[in-house]
This record gives structure tokens, sequence and C-alpha cells, in this order.
């Protein structure tokens, strides 16, 4: 590496050569002779059967070697290449000593063939084989993970690039797969053990005197004063952004790009004026990351595997567990591919490139941000109207006046929780409805709800906390507009609603519980979806943290507009104290997986199942 070099980037830049040292060959080289990384290629298996290993194998990424779960030997697995139409059968042998899984992420399958132990499938027993049958029914980036303990963190995932059976839309001279993880050398039953003793155990963030003189001089002492009791009122700290951050800072995390630490320097090349097609999946288990490539505009022309209308950006957010495909045409030599954490702890990074080695200037990190009383739902000041039509029931109106952030509110606004009840849902053909109902959600302070949020607000049109106003073009939902029918879920209707269903994303963060209406899995009865339903779904983030809540079996409509396609979505990213619709037409029949994508979040609860008979 050229240029000045941080600290950090220093470190970086030790480690990832001690792990380049100590890497075993298999790494380097996969088998085929294909080399990784410099070239810009990973392992890729083509055609309608493929045989995959789960196994136990050494991996180093920060200059200490520690085992890893892989399939066939690699990290990440390797991309496995479908076509729109074909039926394909994939076999998957677990070589290791306790049960495992594969489940295709996005993926539309029969609900025997998802992959979720003890949901759909029993799953795959030690020594054992399981075939994986199904027709392909859509195109586009997903992606691959164990749904098995905590094997998803240790390397049990992979890409899936399914080319369509009509021509591609999107015309691009070369394509990339552009995979984000985190990765940690500790045992992650560890981490979650510390997550439950301390959520603040990773963060090395929070604020300290500097901040506080800084903000006596910028806001004035009352103020300051106040902002700081608020917070401590509600036990809570505004600095709490990820709950699992970067090592150098006394985390545990090494964001990856394919598998290769930020030093490490993974590189795709391109000839000055190509159109490369780069498809970016976030397979971490915890970390969302902000992407931007300095000096170069990314078109997007698919999010979650469904094309939508390019937009020109200079930056998005992706969520755990989403994709984008983007358009970029360099025309310099290098280009650096910049993908920083949520809590800008640290980052991942990769080059675009005309030769092999060649690298370009690594950007500074953006600041830290505090989050507010706006992501906590609790923003009266803010000249909006209460938000009356989602009645949050269980907290009476004389009880509201002793929770956070609800002293403010007058008599008239604490007795309109009660309205605002919709019209009573309609039955299915065998006389089933849409479970819960709005008028059926019963929240209330306690062990598993720290706060309920008074006052939220849709945010479809901001693009996150951090990125407001950072003299970027940064991508929000709104931006995205679908831009075909798809085949996903078949021709999407466009009548009105059947039925709602209205969903609590609640937590209590100092005990690490998390749920759905104040209910974790073993408490909460699946969500029904009557079949041939049209099911609005009301998700309400009552909590601190973004959520990305991801739907098995079927495909989200987006409600983010009125009078154009609305995009598809598999995973839909909740922002703190944010409210967002979405409609589900209830076509695939069986059990499905419905949590928080976020492995931690779902371990801790926020996972239930949906139902579609």
């Amino acid at each position: 590496m050229t240029g000045d070099l941080t600290r950090r980037q220093f470190v970086h830049g030790l480690a990832a050569g001690t792990a380049l040292a100590a890497v075993p060959s298999w790494l380097i080289a996969p088998p085929h002779g294909r080399p990784r990384g410099m070239q810009g290629a990973l392992t890729d298996l083509r055609g309608t059967t493929f045989d995959l290993a789960i196994e136990r194998a050494s991996v180093n990424v920060t200059g200490r070697a520690r085992e890893g779960t892989l399939v066939n030997g690699l990290l990440p697995g390797p991309v496995l290449h479908w076509r729109e139409g074909d039926a394909v059968t994939v076999r998957v042998t677990n070589r290791l000593g306790v049960p495992s899984s594969i489940h295709w992420h996005g993926i539309l399958v029969p609900a025997g063939m998802d992959g979720v132990p003890g949901v759909s499938f029993a799953g795959i027993a030690p020594g054992e084989t399981f075939v994986y049958r199904f027709p392909v029914r859509q195109s586009g980036t997903f992606w691959y993970h164990s749904h098995s303990q905590f094997q998803e963190q240790t390397g049990l995932y992979g890409a899936l690039v399914i080319e369509p059976r009509d021509p591609d839309p999107v015309h691009a001279d070369r394509d990339y797969v552009v995979m984000l993880n985190d990765w940690t050398d500790e045992d992650p039953e560890a981490v979650y053990r510390y997550l439950k003793v301390g959520e603040g155990y990773y963060n090395y963030r929070r604020r300290t005197v500097a901040d506080f003189l800084r903000d006596i001089s910028s806001n004035g002492l009352g103020a300051t004063l106040q902002d700081r009791w608020m917070w401590g009122t509600m036990r809570m700290d505004p600095r709490d952004i990820a709950d699992v951050s970067d090592r150098e800072l006394g985390g545990t995390y090494t964001y990856l790009v394919n598998g290769q630490p930020p030093a490490a320097n993974w590189t795709a090349l391109f000839r000055p004026g190509e159109r490369v097609r780069l498809r970016f999946i976030n397979g971490s288990a915890m970390t969302f990351f902000d992407v931007r490539i300095p000096g170069l505009k990314m078109t997007v022309v698919a999010a979650d595997g469904s094309n939508v209308e390019p937009v020109s950006v200079d930056e998005f957010r992706i969520g755990v567990a989403e994709t984008y495909d983007v358009i970029v045409e360099p025309r310099e030599e290098a280009y650096t591919i910049f993908a920083e954490s949520l809590d800008r702890s640290g980052y991942a990074r990769a080059t675009l490139a005309t030769r092999p080695g060649m690298v370009a200037p690594v950007p500074p990190m953006d600041p830290i941000f505090n989050r507010t009383m706006v992501d906590m739902g609790m923003a009266m000041d803010t000249g909006m109207q209460m938000d009356m039509d989602v009645p949050v029931g269980g907290a009476s109106p004389a009880s509201m006046g002793g929770m956070p952030g609800m002293a403010g509110m007058d008599a008239g606004a604490k007795a309109g929780m009660a309205g605002g009840i919709p019209s009573p849902p309609r039955p299915n053909a065998t006389g089933q409805v849409a479970y819960p109902q709005p008028r059926d959600v019963r929240l209330s302070l306690g062990p598993a709800v720290s706060n309920i949020a008074m006052h939220p607000t849709e945010r479809l049109a901001t693009p996150g906390d951090g990125l407001d106003n950072n003299g970027r073009r940064v991508l929000t939902y709104a931006d995205l507009v679908r831009l075909d029918g798809g085949p996903q879920n078949g021709p999407f209707v466009t009548r009105d609603p059947d039925a709602e269903v209205l969903l609590h994303l609640t937590g209590n963060m100092e005990r690490y519980i998390f749920g759905f209406n104040g209910l974790t899995y073993d408490q909460s009865e699946p969500v029904r979806f009557p079949s041939g339903q049209r099911i609005l779904v009301t998700l309400v983030n009552d909590t601190m943290m973004e959520h990305p809540i991801h739907l098995h079996g079927m495909f989200t409509e987006l409600d983010n507009h009125h009078d154009r396609l609305r995009p598809l979505k598999h995973t839909v990213i909740v922002k703190p104290g944010e409210k967002l619709h979405y409609y589900v037409n209830a076509t695939e029949l069986g059990r499905w997986a419905y949590h928080c994508h976020m492995l931690y979040h779902m371990e801790a609860g926020m996972f239930t199942t949906a139902v579609v008979a």
C-alpha cells in the first residue's frame, strides 16, 4: 500500500499480511487452479446438479488460525450459477459432528426445500446427505447460508447468481460478486453470551466528557443536560449503534470482501470504458455497510434480485441479507470499493483496477453519529401529527405519563391511542383471517419491552442515520421502482388488501431480548396468511436498532409508491422508530420462517413463523 497510512490501515495491513502468509493453499488457490482475490474470481459451480459438503476447516483471517464451518472447504462457499426455468438438484452432505442445514435466501421453493430446521425440515444430521430438488422460478442475485445455530457466523454461506430465461435488460461487459461479511475469531456462543451479560460489551464509542463539553459549546448547558437526562431515564445509549464492532476498537469483527480482509486487496479487473456489474451481497451475521466507490457513480439496477429502474447514486446502505446490483463504468486505472460499518468502527475494502496489484486511496471513515429521539419514536416537537392508525393497546392513558418520552403528551393525544381501528378483515374461502390484527396487538413495558414508539414515522425517503446530508447522493427505499412485473410470486395483483397484520419489533437491549409484539419465539403463535389473500403488513420498530426483517417463501411488495410499480423485497430494513408497510400475496402454501436477519437478534427471540393455508 502506498500513500499516507493511518494506524488502522497499518494494523489492517499487518494482520492481513500475516494472514496471507499463514493461510492454507486451498484458500488461496481453490480447485481447478482458479486463483482467488487478485483475479476477481471466486470458485464457480454451474449446471443443474451440485454436490456440496459442509465441513470444518482451518481459516486464517487475522493472523491466527481458527476453525470455520465451510462449504467445499471455501470461504465463502462456491458461487452457484443457476438458470431460470431449470430444475436443480443440490446434494448437501454434513461432515460436521452436529446437525446442519442450508437455506436458499430469497429463493421461491416448496416449503420442504427451504432448509430451516424445525420449521420446514428436520435438518441434516451428522454424516447424512440431504437432497434439495426444486424448479428455478426467478433470476437475479441471491445467496445461501446455514440456518443452524451460529454456523452462518463461522463461514457457512455463499452466493447464488441466476441467469434470466429471457434476455437480461441489464447489459454488462464484466460481472462480479462482491460478498460482504463479518468474521470473528471468537466462538459465536461466547459473543452471544457477552451480549446477554451486557449489550454494550463491544461498544467502545460511548460519549465522553469531551463530547459533553463539545455539546455544551454547541447546544448550551440546559439542552445538553436535558438530552443526557432523557437518555439516562431510558437507560439507553445514543452511541449504541451496532451490537458487535471492529476488533481494532476492542470489538471482535474483521470485515471481509469475498473472504478477504481489507489489506488483502481483493481486486476486480476491467478495461476502461467497460460496463461492470457488481453484485453486492451482505452475508454478514450482524453488520450493516455503507458502500461507495470514491470517484465513481454507481447505477443501481436490481434490489434483492428484482430489477428496478436505474438509479444513479454515490452511496447505498446495505442491510444484513440484502442484495444490490450496480453498474459502474470506470475510466481511471484503480478505484477503491469501500464498505464502512454502520457504527464507523471499521470497513471492508476491495479494488477495481486495470491490472492486478494496483491500489487506490482508502477514504477516511465518516464520523460516528448519535441516535436521536426520532429514532426512539418519541419526537413530539417535529410538527408531525401523532400516528393514530395503529393502536398500541395494553398501556392505559393514565399510565402513559410515566413512560419514556410520554410526559409531553396531552390528554387528547393519549385518548386517541385507542382510536383508528381498521375495518374487520375479510375471511378467505375457508373462513380464515390473517393474524395478528391491529386490534389484537397488546403491548406493555416489561422485561421484553423497554420502549414503545408512540410516534413512529415513515422514513422511506431518508437514507438512514449517519448518511443524511453527507454531501453524497445516497440511495433510499423511495428511489426503488420495480422495472417490470417480474417472475417472483407470479403477476402481482394491485387490489386492496383483504386483511392487515401488525408486527411491532420489540426488545429490551439491557437484557438482550428481542421479539415481535413483545413475544419471543417460544411465546408467540404463527402469523397466519390465509391462502389467496393479499395482506397489508405494518412493521413498527420500537427499538433503537435497525432490523432487517426477512419473510421466507414469498416476496414482499414495499409500499413506497402509489402510482408506480412497487419494488419486490425479500428483506426489508426497518429503521429505529420507523413504521413502514408492505403487501404479501399469500400464494405459497406451507410454514415459513419470519425473522430479523441479525443473527444474535434472531437467537434472542426475534423469530416467528408465517403459515399459509
